[in-house]
C-alpha cells in the first residue's frame, strides 16, 4: 500500500547522527541548525510524494471513471436497440393481430352475405316453386274441364274398335261437352225441356275453320299478348269486347285494363270471409247493385282493379262474363310460358271453347253453380 511504501522511503532517508567523544564524554550533533534542515527536507519530500501518490490516484480514479463511462453508454445504445426492437416486434405483433382479426371479419362478412344470398335464393326458388305448382295446379284443373266426357276417337285413335280403327281421318270430329250444355241452362239451375231433347236427339259436330286456324298456327309460332296481331285483333273484337261491354263503360275499360294486367281479384262479398281492408276503401254498388250493369241484383262477390282500395259489387252474370275472359287469358299465357304439351289442333279447339263460354256469359248465361 502507499502507506507502507511511504514508511519504507522515510526510514532510508533519515541519517543517523553523527557522535563524537571529547575528553572522556559522548557529544551529540555539532550543531542544530542541520538537524533542522533536514527535517524541512524530509517534510517537503513527503509533501512531493504524497501529492504526487495522490495525483497519481486520481489519474488511475478518472481511467476507471471513463471506463466507466464507456461502458455505460455502450450499454444504453444496447438498451436503446435491444428497446427498438421490442417495440417493432411489438408494432408488427399489434399489426399482424389486426390484420387476423381483420381477416376474420371480413370472412365472417362474406359467410353472411353468402347465407344471406343463399337464403334470400332459397326464398325465391321456394316462391317460384309454389307459383310453378299453383301454375299446373291450374292447367291441370283447366284441362280437365277443357275434356270431353265423351272423347274425341279420332283424335285418339287408340280408342277406336279394331274394326273401325283407321276408318277416320284426322279432320273433324264428334264431341259432347257437358259443360256447354249446361251453360244453356236457365238461372234457376234447371234445364229447359226444350234443351234437353235437344242433347238426346244428338252428339254436337264441329269443323275447324280454316281461316281462324291459320291466325292461330301464325300467332302459336311467337306467342303474345300483343292484341295487334291478326289471332288477338279478332277475338278482342268478337269476343273480348262485346264481353266486357257494360253499361259503366269507364269501369268497363278499366276491369279490361286489370285483366289484361292479371291484376283483377274476385272476392266473395260475405264480410266474414273478407281480409280486412282500410276503412277508407270505397265500395261501390251494393249487395243489391250491381257496379258494372246498374241493375238491381243480388251481388255475392266484389272485385278489385290492381292495388286500389276500391271495390265494386258485381251480380252472377258480371262475374261470370269476367271470369270467361280470364280463363281465356290465363290459358293463352300458358301456351306462351310454353306449359301447354298438347299439339296444336288441340290447343286450338281449347281456344275455340274459351272463346265460346265467352260469347254464352256475354249472352247472359252462366251456370248456377258459380253463384256459390
Amino acid at each position: 500500500s502507499w502507506s507502507a511504501c511511504f514508511s519504507h522511503q522515510t526510514f532510508h532517508l533519515e541519517p543517523e547522527p553523527e557522535s563524537r567523544v571529547e575528553g572522556g564524554r559522548q557529544v551529540g550533533p555539532a550543531s542544530d541548525r542541520p538537524h533542522g534542515d533536514l527535517c524541512r527536507l524530509r517534510s517537503s519530500s513527503l509533501e512531493i510524494k504524497e501529492k504526487e501518490i495522490r495525483e497519481k490516484g486520481s489519474e488511475i480514479l478518472r481511467e476507471q471513471l471513463d471506463a466507466a463511462k464507456k461502458e455505460l453508454k455502450l450499454k444504453d445504445k444496447e438498451c436503446e436497440r435491444l428497446s427498438q426492437v421490442r417495440n417493432q416486434l411489438e408494432q408488427e405483433l399489434e399489426e399482424l393481430t389486426a390484420s387476423l382479426f381483420e381477416e376474420a371479419h371480413k370472412m365472417v362478412r362474406e359467410a353472411n352475405v353468402k347465407q344471406a344470398g343463399a337464403e334470400k335464393q332459397l326464398k325465391e326458388a321456394q316462391g317460384k316453386i309454389d307459383v310453378l305448382q299453383a301454375e299446373v295446379t291450374a292447367l291441370k284443373i283447366l284441362v280437365l274441364t277443357s275434356t270431353p266426357s265423351s272423347p274425341n276417337r279420332q283424335l285418339h285413335p287408340q280408342l277406336q274398335s279394331s274394326g273401325t280403327r283407321g276408318a277416320h281421318k284426322c279432320g273433324g270430329g264428334h264431341v259432347r261437352n257437358k259443360s256447354i250444355s249446361r251453360a244453356f241452362q236457365s238461372s234457376s239451375g234447371k234445364p229447359e225441356p226444350s234443351s234437353v231433347s235437344i242433347q238426346s236427339a244428338g252428339k254436337e259436330e264441329r269443323e275447324m275453320d280454316s281461316v281462324l286456324f291459320a291466325e292461330f298456327l301464325l300467332w302459336k309460332e311467337q306467342p303474345s299478348l300483343d292484341r295487334s296481331t291478326a289471332f288477338l285483333s279478332r277475338i278482342y273484337k268478337e269476343d273480348i269486347g262485346p264481353c266486357l261491354s257494360f253499361m259503366r263503360s269507364e269501369l268497363s275499360q278499366l276491369v279490361q285494363r286489370a285483366v289484361e294486367n292479371n291484376s283483377l281479384t274476385i272476392e266473395p262479398a260475405a264480410v266474414s270471409a273478407l281480409p280486412t281492408v282500410k276503412a277508407a276503401a270505397l265500395e261501390c254498388g251494393g249487395p243489391k247493385k250491381c257496379a258494372l250493369s246498374g241493375l238491381s241484383r243480388t251481388c255475392r262477390h266484389r272485385i278489385k282493379l290492381g292495388d286500389k282500395e276500391n271495390y265494386y259489387y258485381i251480380s252472377p252474370s258480371s262475374r261470370a262474363r269476367i271470369t270467361a275472359v280470364c280463363n281465356f287469358f290465363t290459358y293463352i299465357r300458358y301456351i306462351q310460358q310454353g306449359l301447354v304439351r298438347h299439339n296444336a289442333e288441340q290447343m286450338f279447339w281449347e281456344v275455340m271453347r274459351l272463346r265460346r263460354e265467352m260469347t254464352v256469359a256475354k249472352l247472359g248465361f252462366y251456370f248456377a253453380d258459380q253463384e256459390v
